[in-house]
């Protein structure tokens, strides 16, 4: 489980009021999203925030990414998501690089459930890539 030290108070009590299985798995992934922001050249710092409700992570340093969101599923007792802007083309290409690995929704989120950690290298590559969206479409 990832720490949340130097989360800010109103993204802690988020983060605080899930319950416990899912707050794990959204603390680790919070947790990968900031080491694969420090691994990924171009990111920039990261600033995490509330957007609706919801800890996201902006590349407000560089802007060379997309904001992604995450949280727990509504309904769900086990289940999370991470959440990008509809508007982009990552989830149609997350599709297809991994339509095996993952469960979506839309053209907004990658699905997870709390009781089977998702593929680490391929979520690690989905999140660089809303990271670094940006940038990927001023090179295109």
């Amino acid at each position: 489980m990832a720490a949340q030290s130097g989360l800010d108070p109103s993204v802690r009590a988020v983060f605080d009021a899930y319950p416990q299985p899912v707050r794990d798995a959204l603390l680790d992934l919070r947790g990968l999203i900031l080491d694969t922001a420090a691994a990924t050249p171009g990111v920039g710092a990261l600033n995490e925030a509330l957007r609706w409700q919801q800890p996201s992570y902006l590349t407000t340093e560089t802007r060379a990414g997309t904001t992604i969101r995450i949280d727990a599923l509504k309904g769900s007792p086990d289940g999370y998501a991470l959440y990008v802007n509809c508007k982009t083309s990552l989830v149609e290409s997350y599709k297809h690089l991994y339509a095996g690995s993952f469960r979506f929704d839309g053209r907004r989120a990658m699905l997870f459930s709390a009781a089977a950690p998702p593929p680490q290298d391929a979520l690690r590559h989905c999140i660089a890539l809303a990271l670094t969206y940006h940038l990927q479409k001023a090179a295109a």
